[in-house]
C-alpha cells in the first residue's frame, strides 16, 4: 500500500485532535466535534473544510477554451465572461463519466479546472491526451490550498477578513481578493448546499487562512463525515457511488450538464442516443422510513431486489434516512413506494426528487 498523502493543515487536524482516515489517497479528517454537530453548525452558522487534497488544472491558449469544449459535456459558452464559473462532467466516447469538474474562467485565454482528488491522474491523463499541442496545461494541485468556508454566515466572516468594501463575488464566480492581506481567489461555489466559499490559495498560505478563520466563535472546523451528509441532503452527486465510467449522464440525472447543441464532444453521439431512447435505469432520490441506509444495501420492489443504494446516510436536519439509488426507469416517479433492506428488515421507502432539505441559504437572493 503506498504511502497515504498528507494536506498542508495536516499538522492543524491533529492539533484539533481530529479522526484521520484514508481517503482517496490522502490522510484526511473525517469528523472532530461529532458529524451531527459539525452538520448542524454549517445549516446554522459556518463551517470550514480542508479540501487541499482536491486537483487544479490550469489551461492557457488561443485553442484552450475550443479544446476543453471538446472535453467536457456543459458549454462553456455560458461562462465567456471572465470570473463566471459552469459545473459540468467529462465523458468517454460511451458516454461514461469520467469524473464531474468545476471549470472557471479565470483570465484572457485562461481556465482553471478543479477536479476530485481520488481521480487525479486519470483526469490529467485524459485532458492531457485529448488537448491541442498549442494549449499549455499545467498541473497546480502540489502548489494549491483549498479551504471551503460555508454555510448562512459564511459571507460575513469571508468580509469581516477582506475588510472595507469587499463585494463577494456573484454566485458560480470567482474573483481576486486579500484576507488579512494574503492574496486568494474566492470562487462562490461549493458542496454543502449552503452558500459561501471556496477559498483558492497558494499551498504555503493555507496554515494562516484556516488559523484566521477559526479565530472566530462562530467557525466550527468540518470533516469529510459531515460534507457526506450534506451533500447527499442536497442529492449532489458524489463520484464512486452515485456515478463513474459505468454510468452516464442522462440515467445520472445530470442530463442538464450537457449541452448538446454546442457541436461535437466526446461522448456525445452516445448520450444524445441515450437520450432520444430513454436511459433504462435512473438515479433517484429514496426517503427511507426506519434505519440508515448504505452504499450497497439492496432496493426492492415487492420482493424483487431492483437496485442497490448508491449513496445512503442518515440526514442530521431531516432525523431519517436518505438515499440514492439506480431503480429501472419505470420505477423512478416520485411517490414510487420501495423498499431497502436493512440488516435483516425490509423498510419502506419512497422515491423523492432531491433535493432533500430546502430553504437553505442558497435558495435565499444572492448578494
Amino acid at each position: 500500500m503506498s504511502e497515504l498523502k498528507r494536506t498542508p493543515l495536516y499538522e492543524e487536524h491533529l492539533a484539533l485532535g481530529a479522526r484521520m482516515v484514508p481517503f482517496a489517497g490522502w490522510e484526511m479528517p473525517v469528523q472532530y466535534a461529532g458529524i451531527i454537530e459539525e452538520h448542524l453548525a454549517v445549516r446554522q452558522h459556518v463551517g470550514v473544510f480542508d479540501v487541499c487534497h482536491m486537483s487544479e488544472f490550469r489551461f492557457f491558449g488561443f485553442d484552450a477554451k475550443d479544446a476543453l469544449q471538446r472535453i467536457v459535456t456543459n458549454d462553456l459558452g455560458k461562462i465567456d465572461e471572465i470570473g463566471r464559473a459552469v459545473y459540468t462532467v467529462m465523458c468517454d466516447e460511451d458516454g461514461g463519466i469520467i469524473d464531474d469538474l468545476i471549470v472557471y474562467h479565470t483570465g484572457d485565454l485562461e481556465y482553471l479546472v478543479i477536479a476530485n482528488a481520488a481521480n487525479h491522474d486519470s483526469d490529467w491523463d485524459w485532458f492531457t491526451a485529448h488537448l491541442a499541442r498549442s494549449v499549455e496545461a499545467v498541473d497546480e494541485s502540489d502548489r494549491t490550498g483549498l479551504i471551503a468556508v460555508q454555510g448562512p454566515e459564511a459571507l460575513r466572516v469571508i468580509g469581516d477578513l477582506a475588510g472595507a468594501g469587499f463585494e463577494p463575488p456573484a454566485r458560480f464566480s470567482i474573483a481576486e481578493a486579500r484576507l488579512d492581506g494574503v492574496p486568494v481567489l474566492l470562487a462562490r461555489t461549493g458542496y454543502t448546499g449552503e452558500d459561501g466559499v471556496e477559498i483558492v490559495c497558494h499551498a504555503s498560505n493555507a496554515v494562516a487562512i484556516w488559523r484566521l478563520l477559526l479565530s472566530f466563535p462562530e467557525v466550527q472546523p468540518c470533516g469529510l463525515g459531515a460534507r457526506d451528509t450534506l451533500r447527499l441532503e442536497m442529492g449532489y452527486a458524489l463520484y464512486g457511488s452515485d456515478m463513474d465510467r459505468g454510468v452516464d449522464p442522462i440515467s445520472a440525472g445530470l442530463g442538464w450538464t450537457v449541452a448538446l447543441g454546442k457541436g461535437e464532444f466526446i461522448g456525445r453521439e452516445a448520450i444524445a442516443r441515450i437520450k432520444e431512447e430513454g436511459p433504462k435505469k435512473r438515479l433517484v432520490g429514496l426517503l427511507v422510513d426506519e434505519g440508515v441506509p448504505r452504499h450497497g444495501y439492496p432496493v426492492l420492489h415487492g420482493e424483487t431486489e431492483v437496485g442497490k443504494v448508491a449513496s445512503g446516510t442518515f440526514s442530521p436536519s431531516l432525523r431519517t434516512g436518505i438515499a440514492t439509488a439506480y431503480v429501472p426507469a419505470e420505477l423512478a416517479a416520485p411517490g414510487t413506494e420501495l423498499g431497502v433492506a436493512i440488516r435483516r428488515k425490509v423498510s419502506r421507502a419512497v422515491v423523492v426528487r432531491p433535493p432533500f432539505v430546502k430553504g437553505t441559504s442558497l435558495d435565499k437572493p444572492a448578494s
